[in-house]
């Protein structure tokens, strides 16, 4: 068992369901529990999939995808998420592409300090995910203008919002189910970041 609630199998999927598998295969070509615990609703899926995607994997994202993967990182460690740590750091290392910084990079998350690892404007951002994951209804303007006066521009912003968002969402659907990383295969790029 792969959560707390039943999740169907392939082999016992119905036609809708085996589309939405289809949808959701990653690169490795297998379906990760993320979105397998969607199975009793395949719609759930699809939407789930089409948000992650245009948060993590949309040709027009601005900002270096290592350093969204990193913020994804940061949010699962703030919430206690496992499952998207475990992923999404895997990811950010691989395109970091130097495994001691990623180390630094870890510890500092894991340790909630982003300092001892970031300055300026992605410690500004590093800062501001944690703010709206634990501090939502404390958000203000100024939080806005305090990234702005380090060099982001208001897309940017918009993208790490979007990212926080996401995986305050996917964080809830692992942990509130009990998503387990059992089957999966951890991380989504190759050794190399052209890989998939």
């Amino acid at each position: 068992m792969t959560a707390w609630i039943r999740v169907i199998a392939e082999e016992e999927a119905d036609s809708t369901l085996l589309e939405a598998f289809e949808s959701a295969r990653t690169p490795h070509g297998t379906v990760d529990n993320v979105m397998r615990v969607h199975s009793l609703r395949p719609h759930t899926m699809e939407g789930h999939l089409a948000l992650y995607r245009s948060v993590l994997h949309h040709p027009e994202t601005v900002l270096p995808l290592w350093f969204l993967e990193v913020v994804a990182s940061y949010v699962s460690v703030v919430n206690n998420c496992n499952y998207s740590l475990k992923h999404h750091f895997a990811n950010a290392a691989r395109l970091m592409g130097d495994e001691e910084r990623a180390k630094r990079v870890r510890a500092a998350l894991t340790s909630r300090a982003p300092e001892v690892a970031f300055d300026g404007r992605e410690l500004a951002l590093l800062r501001y995910a944690e703010k709206l994951t634990v501090w939502v209804g404390v958000m203000e303007e100024e939080d806005i203008a305090a990234l702005r006066e380090t060099g982001c521009d208001d897309g940017e912003i918009l993208e790490v919002n979007q990212v926080v968002a996401y995986f305050n969402y996917s964080n809830r659907v692992l942990n509130g189910l009990g998503v387990r990383l059992d089957g999966d295969q951890v991380g989504y790029y190759g050794a190399n970041a052209g890989d998939d």
